[in-house]
């Protein structure tokens, strides 16, 4: 089962002619208006002891969006 910030918020045709999806690691930017997320789990935080954790494996996440997603911060991949 794949992971919110596995997954982009388009469909296939789309992703075929969006530039971020066609380059390797490359996050959906969050002015994409398909990247938003309409998950009950994402949660907008400003909380620094989240957004700056290292423990957060950041790479894992598909969107920029995550990168300040609570959820995705406590409940996302760690490294190493």
């Amino acid at each position: 089962m794949a992971k919110c910030w596995e997954q982009r918020g388009c469909d296939d045709e789309m992703q075929a002619e969006c530039p971020h999806s066609s380059q390797l690691h490359d996050r959906c930017p969050s002015k994409c208006a398909f990247a938003g997320c309409d998950r009950p789990t994402y949660e907008l935080t400003i909380d620094p002891e989240l957004i700056f954790s290292v423990e957060v494996d950041r790479d894992a996440a598909i969107k920029e969006n995550c990168m300040y997603c609570a959820f995705f911060l406590k409940n996302g991949p760690r490294r190493g």
